[in-house]
């Protein structure tokens, strides 16, 4: 990397990096309006088990990949890592809608699942580690801009492949096309970010780990998870760390997006109405982001952290109460999308952040790995109990559940979690790691 690198220069990488967010957002998302046409063409429509299977596949994927992410970039380098994540969505975008048998549409799922672990592992790690300090919070939050964009590209292209699903002739050709190309139109993208991959330095911080002369060689002697969860020093901040990650999943947003039709439909709309709303959503998300990019800076991870958590515990309560009523309509989406503001203005983005800055130079590959490990097994967890606890609470006790885990949140935040801005990764490894 340059010795001294222009403002241009920095943002180019960073943009660069970011692309591994927006595949990571598309990815994510693209299979819900894929779904009902996908299960129509294998024939599952009628199998709860093999629809789960169909859904859960990539985030089994996510888990691997998060889980090699840490140990593969502290032996290879992240850059590496970035342009293998790159072949990993292009290799799966193009097989998921290119293979007529189940067993492969899902192997090609697990490759673009281990692409998103990586990349939402190295993504903003790499960006943190190439950023100066006064604007290290703004960069990595560009990268949930570009998962957010990626989020919401995935809405729009389903919407506008998904043709009149009254008409005979627009249901058979979704049924035997339009969920293939949902898919393949992250093949450009995809392959993009391959090439732009080629044209980033790599990390400071790494090249800093390699050059300690052989006093602390990566591929040899970096830290284990033994480290990370014996070690008084590592032990406090590695909490810190997996709490924020399972709390950015289980505060509950992401069942809006991985269970759109249930909830929307469940407020009174029809399957049209339901595409339209996840649209409107989705630029809620961006929109909202894009406002984390300048208060980030300015308010503090902190606040920000302590806003979310307790604007969307008020937030879920009213739902909750809403749907105790039988409320439906507009008034729903209204707090739907309140919702997804709150989020994409605080937990969304400064969860990353957070993560990316918290952790010493020697050890970050590693707990970071870790926390996006936990961050999708809390993902996981939440899409597989969203249905059981849907059908046995009702949807006010789903979301009055949501609303006590973030008030519980938020009084751990309140008391655990640092200021981290304007602060230089040295002088938080020394405030977070060797003072107590």
């Amino acid at each position: 990397m340059k010795a001294n690198p222009s403002k241009g220069f920095i943002y180019f990488i960073c943009m660069v990096s970011a692309m591994g967010g927006l595949l990571f957002g598309y990815d994510w998302v693209v299979i819900g309006g894929a779904k009902p046409f996908y299960e129509l063409y294998f024939g599952i429509s009628d199998s709860p088990v093999m629809q789960g299977v169909a859904m859960t596949t990539a985030l089994v994927g996510c888990l691997v990949g998060a889980m090699v992410a840490g140990w593969a970039a502290d032996r290879w380098g992240r850059k590496p890592l970035l342009s293998t994540a790159a072949v990993l969505f292009t290799v799966s975008a193009i097989g998921t809608g290119l293979f007529d048998d189940f067993t492969m549409f899902n192997v090609a799922r697990f490759v673009g699942g281990v692409g998103i672990g990586v990349a939402s592992a190295l993504s903003p790690m790499y960006i943190a580690e190439v950023s100066p300090a006064n604007i290290r919070g703004r960069m990595v939050s560009l990268n949930q801009m570009t998962i957010v964009l990626g989020i919401l590209a995935a809405q729009i292209v389903n919407m506008l492949l998904a043709r009149d699903t009254q008409v005979a002739e627009s249901q058979a050709w979704n049924v035997e096309w339009g969920w293939r190309w949902m898919f393949w139109a992250e093949t450009l993208p995809a392959a993009l970010f391959l090439v732009m991959s080629m044209f980033i330095p790599e990390s400071p911080v790494y090249m800093g780990l390699k050059v300690q002369g052989n006093e602390l060689k990566v591929k040899d002697k970096g830290p284990s998870l033994r480290t990370l969860f014996l070690d008084g020093r590592y032990r406090r901040v590695l909490w810190l760390g997996l709490v924020i990650a399972v709390f950015q999943q289980w505060c509950g947003t992401n069942v809006i997006f991985n269970y759109a039709q249930e909830i929307f439909v469940g407020a009174g709309f029809d399957v049209d109405g339901m595409f339209i709303n996840i649209v409107i959503t989705g630029i809620a998300n961006v929109v909202f982001t894009f406002v984390a990019l300048y208060t980030i800076e300015r308010w503090g991870r902190r606040t920000l952290m302590l806003l979310g958590a307790g604007g969307l515990g008020i937030i879920y309560f009213v739902l909750g109460l809403c749907y105790w009523q039988g409320v439906q309509g507009i008034a729903m989406v209204a707090l739907v999308v309140m919702a997804i503001s709150v989020y994409a203005m605080t937990l969304g983005p400064v969860t990353w952040t957070l993560l990316a800055e918290i952790f010493p130079n020697r050890i970050r590959g590693l707990a970071m790995a870790t926390c996006t490990f936990a961050l999708w097994v809390g993902c996981c967890t939440l899409t597989f109990s969203f249905p059981s606890m849907n059908a046995a609470l009702g949807s006010n006790g789903t979301f009055w559940t949501y609303s006590l885990i973030c008030l519980l949140a938020f009084l751990f935040l309140w008391r655990r979690c640092p200021e981290t801005k304007g602060k230089s990764l040295e002088e938080l490894e020394k405030e977070l790691i060797y003072e107590d």
